[in-house]
């Protein structure tokens, strides 16, 4: 086992504020140190890692957060984008959503998303969850470069 700290870098793509408060809050109870970028909806989420305008000089993150349900590009249209691209393409991009819709699900995993996890409504549930994918993303599991 590696016990190495290390300090992960994670762009959460969420437009809703409550949502945003709580997962950075289990992520400060996980092991695994990290940075984390919040981008409020798709176009934010684009030019932040295609380097555009204010996000320029950036640091490429190791692991994305995406929620469906955004504005104005929606996570199937990011995700589309990221995995077309050859320099984003091999970022572990993580469904975070409240979406069961069997049609959203399909077509994540269709467009190469690497995980799909419907949100649990209830606080517990959620910061459990988010601990869980911290163990296995950024623990268990060797990212990219």
């Amino acid at each position: 086992m590696n016990n190495e700290l290390k300090l992960a870098h994670i762009l959460l793509v969420e437009d809703n504020e409550g949502d945003i408060l709580l997962t950075l809050e289990a992520f400060e109870e996980c092991k695994v140190k990290s940075e984390i970028s919040v981008a409020k909806n798709g176009k934010e989420a684009l030019d932040f890692l295609f380097k555009r305008g204010e996000f320029a000089d950036v640091k490429k993150p190791d692991i994305i957060f995406l929620d469906i349900n955004i504005p104005i590009f929606n996570g199937h249209e990011v995700l589309r984008q990221i995995k077309a691209d050859p320099n984003l393409k091999k970022i572990p991009v993580i469904i975070l959503t409240t979406s069961s819709n069997q049609k959203d699900i399909d077509s994540a995993y269709e467009n190469h998303c690497n995980s799909y996890v419907k949100k649990p409504l209830e606080i517990s549930e959620f910061l459990d969850a988010i601990l869980k994918i911290e163990d296995f993303w950024l623990q268990l599991t060797t990212l990219s470069n």
